[in-house]
């Protein structure tokens, strides 16, 4: 055989057990990741994924000025107009699809899509504006989707105890509340984990 054909042949990486064994095929999960405009979901997002994020950034124009509040986020100049995408091996039989939603009220009529078929939902939230989570809070509750709130915390901002911001969202006793950065690989990750423990006992079948 050809030198050059064969080098071609030769995996870069070992294969993983799974790879080479079909009888050990991870199971596809998906997740999403919501919350209030410019809160970390495509932070979130690309801080995990082991593929290149699917990422639909549009740059923010005048026309938003009237709905969209930078206040807390003046260096914000892009904003999500569809969905984030990403992918995470979590276990040689556990891969997670995460998709972030878009923030803003006028996308809202695309949750219902995005939302089929997940397991659970991550809401992000900003202590500066917690109430910015309300909505996805109560979307998730009222379609029963087994969710955990993750609060993304940002330099310079007062950090507060995962039971002080429980109290401030009366987010129910079984829902599970972490601190975390979005920036943070282990931390995206250590959030992941704890959404699939919660859709796990919350729909053991």
């Amino acid at each position: 055989m050809d030198s050059a054909v064969s080098e071609l042949l030769v995996p870069e990486e070992e294969l993983l057990p799974w790879q080479q064994d079909r009888s050990r095929a991870p199971i596809a999960t998906k997740v999403v990741v919501a919350g209030g405009f410019g809160v970390g979901k495509t932070t979130f997002v690309s801080a995990v994924s082991e593929i290149t994020p699917l990422q639909t950034e549009a740059v923010m124009t005048q026309a938003g000025e009237a709905t969209d509040d930078l206040s807390a986020t003046p260096d914000k100049v892009t904003t999500t107009v569809a969905m984030d995408f990403g992918r995470i091996t979590l276990d040689d039989d556990l891969v997670l699809y995460v998709f972030g939603t878009p923030g803003q009220q006028r996308f809202w009529f695309m949750w219902d899509d995005i939302v089929r078929g997940a397991i659970g939902a991550i809401v992000l939230a900003d202590t500066r504006r917690l109430s910015d989570c309300f909505p996805a809070l109560d979307y998730f509750e009222s379609c029963g989707l087994p969710y955990i709130v993750a609060v993304n915390h940002f330099e310079g901002t007062e950090a507060f105890e995962a039971e002080d911001v429980r109290e401030a969202l009366t987010v129910p006793p079984h829902v599970p509340v972490v601190i975390m950065d979005a920036r943070d690989r282990a931390s995206v990750i250590e959030s992941l984990l704890g959404l699939v423990a919660h859709a796990l006992e919350a729909c053991p079948e």
